[in-house]
């Protein structure tokens, strides 16, 4: 029997590897476009860029690893069945469960270390991808001067360059707006020719100009009139020295990206849900006495008076007592019609509060839940995957690819659904995170049970006759 558990798990081992790269490298390029207009133009660097991808790969894993488990699975045991590998294996009295189960402890083992992953690499992977992925975005593009237009990367300046030799570094008709110092633009140079370099490690830009005049505006900007006063010196070659700081990639301290729920494991996810979960109680425990001083008022003839009752050392045994009421006045009215909106602006405002620390909880609860949900969803889509891939006895990317989309896809309609409901609070959220994996389990143990049983379940004959059966049931 260890022969044919090397020759499944081999024969599982290379589609399960493919598949997973696959899947990864589709996840990851559909999650990257997200951000390709930060990324692009900044003049990263094949490293940076290695960098994130790196980051972002070990992101997708989670999600990556049930959809190559349950398309490999679909494929090895399709193309055990195709080539009548298995019906030669259950001739010689093997059953199916016992032919699945080298596979099955190395799906097992692979949903336990899913989890220690998810828990403690990701985590950290996250924090790092979205530090650098916020430094990229505060960088600056790279600098593109470009003919005949105004270039205003540099801060400070406005550049226009109608003219770039090709050698790259040679330019002529050069017109630059100096508003470095506040103001508008009450400093205009301009020059016939220069040359753009970068000096001392590519950290200053240098620009030298030649045969040119600089025109100072000496009014400071204020209103112009027939006083005007403006200076002008003519050079035969000057530098300007621009700093490229800016345009450096600098990195931010990573702890300062350490709050977000993506950045935590279940220990930590764990404290802060407590935290929110405690203040969200606290805020309605303390909702009725902080509403209450809206219903007090004050009446020149009774006295202080809450609800109704005089506020006095003896209050009357009954509600119902006879008592002597203030006739009802515009002011009274308005009065009234004053507090009903204070209080309702009030309960509005608490309502909003209360409900952003109850989401803010069931979003942190979600993450803990699908460190778990994600892990056994791997096993689910292997009890899919192979009792389907030896009913359907078909292998390769054709068959395979198609049902292994459509399962995917109803795991993760469903998983949206149950995240949304439970981050508004219209369900739990045990119950919406688990509830994708609670009805396609059913789904898997129903194949396997067709699948020991040699069903013919994707055939039309199978159809026809539990047609048939239905009919005469009702009859």
């Amino acid at each position: 029997m260890k022969k044919l558990d090397k020759l499944i798990l081999k024969s599982f081992a290379g589609p399960f590897l493919l598949t997973f790269a696959i899947v990864e490298f589709i996840l990851l390029t559909q999650y990257m476009l997200k951000y390709l207009d930060e990324l692009v133009g900044k003049d990263l660097g094949y490293d940076v860029f290695a960098e994130l991808l790196f980051y972002f790969s070990i992101n997708m894993a989670p999600v990556a690893l049930p959809l190559a488990v349950l398309l490999s699975a679909l494929m090895t045991f399709g193309t055990l069945g195709e080539h009548h590998e298995l019906t030669a294996i259950k001739t010689s009295g093997i059953a199916l469960p016992r032919i699945l189960r080298p596979v099955a402890f190395f799906v097992i083992a692979l949903s336990i270390g899913a989890f220690f992953f998810n828990n403690y690499v990701v985590p950290k992977a996250n924090l790092k991808a979205y530090s650098l992925l916020w430094d990229i975005r505060q960088k600056k593009p790279a600098m593109n001067f470009k003919e005949g237009a105004f270039y205003n990367g540099l801060p400070g300046y406005s550049i226009k360059i109608n003219e770039k030799l090709n050698d790259g570094r040679s330019l002529r008709d050069i017109m630059i707006y100096d508003h470095s110092k506040g103001g508008n633009n009450t400093t205009v140079i301009l020059a016939d020719s220069g040359q753009m370099y970068t000096e001392y490690n590519d950290n200053y830009l240098i620009l030298e100009l030649f045969r040119g005049n600089t025109y100072v505006d000496q009014n400071n900007g204020g209103f112009r009139n027939s006083s005007e006063q403006f200076v002008r010196e003519k050079f035969d070659a000057t530098k300007i020295v621009f700093s490229l700081a800016s345009f450096e990639l600098g990195r931010t301290r990573e702890e300062l990206f350490s709050d977000n729920k993506m950045m935590k494991n279940i220990g930590q996810l764990t404290a802060v849900t407590d935290s929110l979960r405690r203040s969200g109680m606290r805020e309605r425990r303390m909702y009725a006495p902080n509403v209450d001083p809206f219903y007090m008022y004050f009446k020149a003839d009774t006295g202080q008076v809450k609800n109704g009752l005089p506020l006095t050392k003896t209050l009357p045994d009954s509600v119902h007592e006879k008592k002597t009421l203030a006739p009802v006045t515009a002011d009274v009215l308005l009065a009234a019609s004053n507090k009903a909106r204070n209080v309702k602006s009030f309960t509005g405002s608490y309502r909003e509060r209360v409900t952003t620390l109850s989401r803010d909880a069931n979003n942190y609860e979600i993450e803990i839940w699908r460190k778990y949900t994600q892990s056994v969803a791997i096993l689910i889509m292997f009890l899919i995957g192979a009792p389907l891939g030896a009913i359907i006895k078909k292998g390769g990317l054709g068959v395979p690819v198609i049902i292994s989309i459509m399962f995917f896809i109803v795991m993760y309609v469903l998983g949206i659904l149950g995240e949304k409901w439970a981050r508004e609070g219209l369900i739990s959220v045990e119950m919406g995170m688990w509830g994708a994996n609670a009805i396609l389990l059913p789904i898997g143990l129903f194949f396997l049970y067709q699948a020991q049983n040699d069903s013919s379940l994707l055939e039309v004959d199978f159809w026809r006759k539990l047609m048939t059966r239905l009919k005469r049931s009702k009859i």
